[in-house]
């Protein structure tokens, strides 16, 4: 009889012993990753409920960028994608798409992207800033805006020849690229060698004699196949949040 009363006793004092170290187990609070604490909402000596959030926390310093997209332009942006964000206090972040919210807003039309920022430098969480998803790389023939006359809808370059004389040509128009714009259609009969009227084209017609100033004729470039051909965001302005 003693025995067992003292088994019991012995249990009862492991069970006890058990309930303790739950317990105090239960008071550690263990982050799941390395990282920065943002804020904090537990206070010392509060007794937390289930679900209850006490801290925030960036893991491994990374940000997230969500961009709002509109619907159309979501088949042109894929996981991996890179993308260049610019903050509003005038930093720029590399970072690349990670998924692609599942539906869209009904009322907007748009959806969410989710960028992954792994380096945001002197980007914070909360900021705003205007994004580019890099689409590819292409080369593309282009010349100065000011070498491209409009008539009757159409698109037309002059070329000079070796007599003076200018010859029209009619061409079709892609891309600008700052104060340069792409030549899509025509680019066959175009080289980089020849000379076109950068100034003045307006006043010119078909088989007109000129005298070329020096600064006044263009030459055709090739676009470097490191240009890229970007997307911008759709939204205006789309908010930095913790990872």
């Amino acid at each position: 009889m003693a025995e067992r009363s003292t088994k019991a006793r012995l249990m009862s004092a492991q069970a006890s012993l058990d309930m303790q170290q739950i317990r105090l187990r239960q008071t550690q609070v263990v982050a799941p990753d390395d990282g920065v604490i943002s804020s904090r909402t537990a206070t010392v000596g509060a007794v937390a409920s289930q679900g209850q959030e006490l801290f925030r926390l960036i893991r491994q310093n990374r940000l997230e960028w969500r961009a709002e997209v509109n619907a159309a332009d979501l088949q042109q942006i894929k996981p991996g994608q890179a993308v260049k964000l610019h903050v509003t206090n005038g930093v720029t972040v590399a970072g690349k798409v990670r998924m692609i919210a599942p539906t869209a807003d009904p009322l907007t039309r748009n959806a969410l992207v989710y960028a992954d920022l792994p380096a945001p430098g002197n980007a914070h969480a909360g900021m705003f800033g205007t994004g580019e998803f890099l689409l590819g790389h292409a080369e593309a023939l282009t010349l100065p805006q000011s070498a491209v006359v409009m008539r009757d809808g159409f698109s037309y370059v002059y070329q000079l020849g070796k007599d003076d004389k200018v010859t029209q040509t009619k061409i079709t128009l892609g891309r600008r690229i700052g104060g340069r714009i792409e030549v899509t259609n025509g680019a066959s009969r175009i080289t980089k060698d020849m000379t076109l009227v950068a100034q003045g084209a307006g006043f010119l017609a078909d088989g007109d004699t000129v005298s070329v100033a020096p600064a006044a004729a263009a030459k055709p470039e090739t676009a470097p196949a490191a240009q890229p051909a970007a997307k911008p965001a759709v939204a205006s302005a789309a908010p930095l949040v913790m990872k």
